[in-house]
């Protein structure tokens, strides 16, 4: 390798934090993060911000400095795949050699008519920033882990709201047994109404409407179901699947554009059982390392390696002083071992300290 190798690395998240990390120590590179965000906020805490908890922020300039990694904060709008450049909404221009694409994902608002104009998400720190002071009822739609943690800690910390779970299933459907039953004598003590096998098929100003005709009342809606990535890539004619994520083989590099690399919710990963990887920190992580480790075998002339994964656990908050943390098999299916209580809250806080930890330069 002759010249410095220019690694760009687009998006600020677990996964491009990490992979910009391990890039960092590619001899001969330059490592440029860009990021429309200032700050890094633990997407894994935004149920405790939604709550009024205060979460903590670390500024990434300053954080990335410290490692040698240069941070330009904008929205990238285009990349250019034959003269590989990344054009940012401010017209600023970035060349690469290598691009590590890690956008992460947003809410789908588009599921449902009203949902845009009257219910709110905690997919972002900026979704969270435009929830408006909860008083009253609040509607929290969906059952899985997302909406499992905003409706206990909201319970938890604000008892003065009535709270609605609306799931089409049981919360935490996919979770063993056990690790469901404790799921819901949780929300239950906590006062949560769970509204099961509804789906919501319409958002207005004042409330909900079910698809069995009920019409639900709320002051805030809180809508934790239905994720979608930045259409950024298919715009720019990499290839996706039919969600707009990243198609890549085994080393985590584009199957139309080798050059560019994913990690995270915005690529198509597959595990164990040829299962694709959830949409998770879990995940986010140890691809986003990956992919650096990948770009980096190749610079130095050796084979970039497949990706070897497994899950270990799932984790989900209920609350501060509860949790549920259910073991699983290698390709995310759930075992009948489960922790639960004040052990596997304490246990969850552990895990979330030690992903921030993984992920600050």
């Amino acid at each position: 390798m002759t010249g410095e190798h220019r690694i760009v690395v687009l998006g600020a998240g677990y996964a491009g934090l990490s992979a910009a990390k391990r890039a960092a120590k590619v001899r001969g590179a330059r490592v440029t993060v860009i990021d429309s965000r200032a700050e890094f906020v633990e997407r894994v805490r935004l149920h405790q911000a939604v709550a009024g908890q205060s979460v903590a922020r670390w500024d990434l300039r300053e954080r990335l400095a410290a490692k040698g990694i240069d941070f330009v904060r904008g929205r990238a709008v285009h990349i250019d795949t034959d003269t590989r450049r990344v054009e940012l909404e401010d017209g600023q221009s970035l060349a690469y050699d290598s691009l590590v694409y890690a956008l992460g994902s947003v809410w789908d608002a588009s599921a449902v008519p009203g949902v845009a104009d009257h219910a709110h998400s905690v997919a972002t720190p900026e979704d969270v920033a435009r929830v408006p002071a909860l008083t009253g009822r609040i509607a929290v739609v969906g059952g899985g882990s997302t909406g499992i943690e905003v409706a206990a800690e909201l319970a938890e910390t604000r008892p003065d709201l009535a709270i609605t779970m609306i799931t089409s299933e049981e919360p935490g459907a996919w979770l063993s047994a056990k690790a469901r039953a404790h799921a819901a004598r949780t929300l239950s003590r906590l006062g949560v109404e769970v509204r099961s096998g509804v789906k919501v098929v319409e958002v207005d100003r004042g409330g909900v409407t079910l698809t069995d005709g009920d019409r639900l009342a709320a002051d805030t809606v809180l809508w934790t179901t239905g994720f979608a990535v930045p259409d950024l890539a298919a715009r720019c004619g990499l290839a996706v699947d039919d969600r707009g994520r990243i198609l890549v083989d085994a080393t985590l590099r584009s199957r139309s554009h080798p050059e560019i690399s994913a990690a995270g919710d915005a690529a198509v990963v597959s595990g164990p059982g040829d299962r694709h990887l959830r949409m998770a920190c879990a995940t986010a992580l140890p691809t986003g390392k990956h992919a650096a480790t990948a770009i980096a075998a190749t610079l130095h002339g050796k084979a970039a390696p497949p990706l070897s994964f497994r899950y270990y656990i799932q984790c989900i908050s209920l609350g501060r002083r509860d949790g549920i943390i259910q073991f699983v098999a290698p390709d995310d299916t759930p075992t009948g071992t489960v922790l639960t209580g004040r052990p596997a809250a304490w246990f969850k806080e552990g895990i979330v300290r030690g992903a921030a930890r993984t992920a600050r330069p």
